[in-house]
């Protein structure tokens, strides 16, 4: 029998899963216990720990870092927009994208040639005429 959750909080898991963090409870449940979450800078160590709203809790994903401050509890998985109100995201922008360099122009004679280097070989050495006999 499932133990009520206190009124004023909700178990970590369901809300990461509720403000769709994560895509399933199961593996928001694997992220709270892998030691990736913090609850107001405290590690989270089980996924029953108790959100509030108020808390701050901080996420390192593979690419990413999430500050989230908690607004709502949510009682339900809804859409996306819905589950954007459950928090104010507080993360940092991302770094500017570095612009790339030109494409790189090889020398002239290193590698192989391009398609439009094979057609001036090929009317220098005469391949294209047509011989009549």
């Amino acid at each position: 029998m499932a133990t009520p959750e206190p009124q004023g909080s909700i178990r970590i898991d369901k809300w990461l899963w509720y403000a769709r963090i994560t895509k399933s409870r199961t593996l928001a449940q694997k992220l709270a216990v892998s030691g990736h979450v913090r609850l107001n800078k405290e590690k989270v160590s089980a996924a029953k720990a108790a959100v509030k709203p108020g808390d701050v809790l901080t996420i390192t994903m593979p690419r990413r870092l999430l500050i989230l401050k908690v607004l709502k509890l949510g009682t339900r998985r809804g859409p996306a927009p819905e589950a954007q109100t459950l928090y104010e995201d507080m993360s940092p922008p991302p770094p500017p994208k570095e612009t790339q360099a030109p494409v790189a122009q090889r020398e002239a004679g290193a590698g192989r040639p391009t398609k439009k280097d094979r057609r001036q070989i090929a009317r220098i050495r005469g391949f294209n005429e047509i011989d009549p006999f």
